[in-house]
């Protein structure tokens, strides 16, 4: 049996507010964990992108497609997937548009963020598989800031444990499971995800300098770095969720994810073995203003007739061979 009340001691507590007020507007603090992370994702891949040739901050034209569809695809998959929770037996349907209750799906916002970010690269001539390489360390730390989140609002959380880590949820909670007592300490499952997060942070940075993995390699590890852990936290969540062949649907979709992540590994080495030519697809360039170009332009070179005094000095000086 669990021993609670030994282990509350040691336990991490539940913040006890979960939104404040400004005057009439109210700020939930799970916005603003998502916000964060976007701003950190945003901006560090602006930084990515300009070192490798990108035009400084071409990845806001990007997000204004890629975030919006990202963030509407993570509801609708979430809703998807937690379907008797808005539409059952004495939900409320409107429910389903309180996003800022929590509840988005990663997987879902890959998807749409897929769609947003291959549009935006083709409006602005960025290779679509560049960015995602230079997208793929900030969306991992953004989804690590993201999960503080489910902490401030006291969801997604684990299994009963007594470990000393155990995590307090407020009690009563609507997700409180039924027939455990008051006391009760749940697996962290949010701060596993968060170390897993960073620490494949770290391994994305060293993996793209290290091995130079180009051509969305450096995504297709992001893929299976951050599947394989969403794989073990999801397995031990105990919010409900519709369940396929005995698994949780998001368990299935990170298997999905380590696969697709190692096709693209695979493929793109085999397609692509050596080093990307420029973050541009071709014909689509950006030139940093002020730098001399000659190409399609005359501007920069001399195409007019010499002076007259010019052609007699040259005349004058030639063979008679050359006369």
């Amino acid at each position: 049996m669990i021993n609670a009340a030994a282990s509350v001691v040691a336990s991490i507590p539940s913040p006890p507010i979960s939104y404040f007020d400004i005057g009439p507007l109210r700020i939930h603090i799970y916005a603003l964990c998502i916000i964060a992370g976007i701003v950190l994702a945003v901006l560090w891949t602006n930084h990515r992108l300009t070192k490798r040739g990108g035009e400084p901050w071409v990845v806001i034209d990007i997000a204004l497609l890629a975030v919006p569809l990202a963030i509407i695809a993570a509801r609708v998959y979430h809703v998807v997937t937690h379907w008797d929770f808005y539409f059952g037996e004495g939900a409320n349907p409107l429910s389903a548009l309180f996003i800022w209750e929590g509840g988005i799906a990663i997987y879902g916002a890959l998807i749409g963020g897929a769609i947003g970010a291959w549009l935006g690269c083709r409006w602005t001539g960025i290779r679509f598989w560049t960015f995602a390489d230079a997208l793929a360390p900030g969306l991992l730390l953004a989804q690590a800031v993201g999960r503080f989140g489910n902490w401030f609002n006291q969801e997604l959380f684990g299994w009963p444990t007594d470990v000393p880590w155990g995590l307090e949820i407020e009690y009563p909670n609507p997700a409180w499971p039924i027939g455990l007592p008051e006391g009760t300490l749940f697996h962290p499952t949010f701060l596993y995800e968060v170390v897993w997060n960073l620490a494949g942070v770290v391994v994305l940075v060293w993996a793209g300098r290290r091995l130079r993995l180009q051509w969305g390699r450096l995504f297709g590890l992001y893929l299976v770095w951050y599947s394989a852990g969403r794989i073990v936290w999801e397995s031990i969540r105990i919010d409900p969720s519709e369940i396929i062949l005995g698994l949780r649907t998001n368990v299935w979709a990170a298997i999905l994810g380590v696969l697709l992540g190692l096709v693209i590994l695979v493929a793109q080495k085999r397609r692509h073995p050596g080093i990307e030519p420029s973050p541009y697809v071709p014909g689509r360039e950006w030139a940093q203003e002020g730098s001399v170009q000659s190409q399609d332009t005359d501007d920069f070179v001399d195409v007019s007739e010499p002076p007259a005094s010019e052609v007699d000095s040259a005349s004058a000086t030639s063979t008679p061979a050359t006369k």
